[in-house]
């Protein structure tokens, strides 16, 4: 289906890795997200460090983007899927230590609750490493009762 004449939606996208060039991969991640056809980069936050949660392996680097897209929820998804595989991505089991990490956090003002999609994403609000960096770039999505109930998350600004 074509895109010509749809819309754009203002989505979140949380961007993570911790195993190679963590650094690298999150500032080519966001290069790539926004020269993806249908997709159009607006904001980015900046790089945060945070120990894993619910996970493994060295300290995450995190960042949240904000895109403005004429791309169903689905169909940005799969995007997402696209360059978490292009980056080397694998899954060998749940939450396990990954070269890169793109979640889709909000979709406009849509709720979606697919076997493949769930929007807004069920556990955003409970984690620093989304937050703070969402907070960053759009302050007005992310209430002081948010982030004080994060603040024991340690997280660090790069």
């Amino acid at each position: 289906m074509s895109n010509a004449g749809r819309a754009e939606v203002t989505a979140y996208v949380a961007l993570g890795a911790n195993l190679g060039d963590a650094a690298r991969t999150l500032r080519d991640a966001l290069q790539t997200l926004g020269g993806t056809p249908g997709i159009r980069m607006t904001r980015a936050s900046g790089l945060y460090r945070t120990a894993p949660v619910d996970s493994s392996g060295p300290d995450y680097l995190n960042a949240v983007a904000e895109v403005a897209t004429t791309l169903s929820a689905p169909a940005l998804l799969a995007a997402l899927q696209g360059i978490e595989n292009a980056a080397g991505r694998e899954r060998p089991y749940r939450n396990a230590p990954r070269t890169l990490d793109l979640d889709l956090l909000l979709y406009g003002g849509a709720r979606i609750d697919s076997p493949d999609l769930t929007v807004p994403h069920p556990r955003m609000w409970q984690r620093a490493f989304v937050l703070v960096p969402l907070a960053e770039i759009a302050p007005g999505l992310v209430t002081g009762h948010h982030l004080s109930a994060v603040a024991d998350q340690a997280i660090e600004r790069l």
